[in-house]
């Protein structure tokens, strides 16, 4: 008698991550891991500490659903003083577990079944599976290689009666690209008068280069009284292993994510959450980060100048992506597999964050990587 149960997937045809296979494949192989977003380089010591005198003081116990306070008053005094913001921190901010659950939470709540959600591939890949498992249908809108810049026309297009959302990332993963004052202008002119909410995946705000800055669906008021915006700890304090992050959105909206966020992890681990609030106080608009990863950029852009891989401009975030077309006609994930095997560098095929576009013939590399790891890492693509 065979008593084996298989059940019904809600999503057949999703695998593993393209993160962590490149990261197991790395490990097999021994190869220098620059495909999955992630440091290697501890973070601040005064954190750490931080988080220490928080466990000896005795904030072991749940947070508050909603979020440590204190933090909570940080984070709104943080976008007051970046982007002119003011948000009432007992209604309208969150902490969460991670960004990725704030994104969970959010659209898990904002999505109905028949919904449509507009997204701009390459696109991060837990934004699909969230909006298929609440009932709705994404609509894709290409930013295409090489210059990946947004085609209003094509947004326009996309949009129905059915839509109910439109999710931003900026600075922009893969592509390092960011959102101009110009985009949010026509942002603002399209969801003006309709119900649409703007989500914003902003986890890269502080990582900006060249003399940027970073264009917030806070900055403006048109968009804000009807955006949640989510932002990550762990990309500004080198702390993706402690996944603490947070949404901002008017109450009305927020009381929506709250309902969610509750009954997927509750609260988030408290001693990190005052250490968070410790850190922020000091230096809000951490302004050391854009000087430190544009470093680490500059540098890997210098190391790897003699490989036949040529840059393709990052503006923002600790992902460089790279035009493999004088080695290789193949298909990136080909490619990917080619160069992590016989020259031990891993990297992430952006296909992985594609639905409908073909792509081009580009990779990308995580820079956030000490300047040893960046170094024997461009030794072995000089090779290529």
């Amino acid at each position: 008698m065979n008593s084996r149960v298989t059940p019904s997937s809600k999503l057949p045809d999703i695998g593993t991550s393209i993160f962590a296979v490149m990261t197991r494949l790395a490990n097999e192989h021994g190869a220098i891991n620059l495909s999955q977003g992630f440091p290697d380089f501890d973070c601040d010591p005064a954190l750490v500490d931080a988080v220490t005198r928080a466990m000896q003081a005795g904030h072991n116990q749940y947070a508050p659903m909603p979020g440590v306070l204190a933090l909570r008053e940080a984070i709104a005094a943080k976008v007051t003083q970046c982007y002119g913001a003011a948000y009432d921190p007992v209604t309208e901010v969150v902490i969460t577990s991670g960004a990725t659950a704030g994104l969970f939470a959010t659209l898990t709540a904002l999505v109905q079944p028949g919904d449509e959600v507009i997204l701009f591939e390459p696109c991060y890949d837990s934004y699909v599976p969230v909006i298929r498992l609440s009932g709705g249908t994404p609509v894709f809108v290409s930013l295409r290689y090489p210059d990946y810049a947004v085609d209003w026309d094509a947004v326009r297009q996309a949009i129905t009666p059915r839509t109910r959302a439109i999710l931003v990332n900026t600075p922009h993963n893969p592509t390092g690209r960011m959102w101009t004052a110009d985009d949010m202008r026509q942002l603002t002119a399209l969801v003006d008068g309709t119900r649409i909410i703007v989500i914003g995946d902003e986890v890269y705000e502080h990582i900006i280069f060249d003399g940027r800055q970073h264009e917030s669906l806070l900055r403006t008021p048109e968009l804000r009284e009807r955006a949640v915006v989510i932002s990550s700890f762990g990309k500004t304090y080198h702390t993706t292993g402690w996944k603490v992050g947070y949404c901002l959105a008017p109450a009305s909206i927020m009381a929506e994510v709250v309902r969610v966020h509750q009954f997927i992890t509750f609260t988030v681990h408290t001693p990190s959450q005052f250490a968070f609030a410790e850190i922020m106080a000091r230096d809000p608009a951490a302004t050391s980060l854009p000087g430190f990863y544009q470093a680490k950029r500059d540098r890997f852009l210098a190391l790897t100048a003699n490989t036949p891989l040529v840059p393709l401009p990052c503006e923002g975030t600790y992902f460089q992506l790279m035009d493999y077309s004088a080695i290789s006609k193949d298909n990136d994930k080909a490619v990917a597999e080619w160069l992590l095997k016989t020259h031990g560098v891993a990297a992430i095929p952006v296909s992985a964050f594609l639905y409908q576009d073909t792509g081009g013939p580009v990779l990308r590399f995580c820079f956030a990587k000490k300047d040893s790891t960046l170094e024997a890492a461009a030794e072995r693509l000089r090779a290529l």
